[in-house]
């Protein structure tokens, strides 16, 4: 259990313990709520900032689930995918999808938490999110690319759209997923819904 040597960030104990094996969300919170300690020490609102920003650190909602896809040889992968979304108090979640061996559920809620910071300083009436799978587009065929891409947004269409969360690219997303991506989301609410 980690105690802080400095009292205003003893609140997040709990929190801490909760999600001790995701460093990456940790040290993010972390760093936030050590920017913020002169809300957090302030003797007529500080437990008031306190709960607001324990319900702002906890995702409204992770979402993962298994992404299988064939690839050229006719063998079955397996990949696994998420999306994290944060505080919808000011709209929609935004935020990229990331492709990449090393994405994990604590790196999607790292940038998922920050988004939510991004979004609010730029005005953008909209919460945080971020999304990705550990799957590496690099050295993939466009048919394998296509092929996840198609099987990754089966499983997510059904939590996204215009007014509820809107993923954007990021890192091994650019425009050949993109347009599998939308795609496949085109194909299942017509289908689907």
């Amino acid at each position: 259990m980690v105690v802080y040597k400095t009292p205003h960030l003893n609140f997040l104990q709990d929190f801490m313990v909760r999600y001790s094996d995701q460093t990456e969300f940790l040290q993010a919170v972390h760093e936030i709520a050590t920017s913020l300690t002169p809300l957090f020490d302030c003797k007529a609102k500080g437990e008031f900032y306190q709960r607001a920003f324990l319900t702002l650190v906890e995702p409204e909602r992770t979402i993962k689930f298994k992404v299988t896809w064939m690839d050229d040889h006719g063998k079955m992968q397996i990949n696994r995918g998420w999306r994290v979304e944060f505080c919808s108090a000011l709209g929609p979640y935004k935020g990229g999808l990331r492709f990449h061996p090393t994405v994990n559920e604590s790196v999607l809620k790292f940038l998922g938490f920050e988004q939510i910071f991004k979004n609010a300083l730029t005005g953008l009436p909209m919460g945080g999110g971020k999304g990705g799978s550990d799957f590496d587009p690099k050295g993939k065929s466009d048919a394998e690319v296509t092929r996840f891409c198609q099987s990754f947004m089966t499983e997510l269409y059904r939590y996204i759209g215009p007014s509820t969360d809107v993923p954007a690219g990021d890192i091994g997303v650019g425009g050949r997923e993109i347009g599998a991506l939308y795609g496949q989301y085109k194909v299942s609410i017509v289908c689907f819904v």
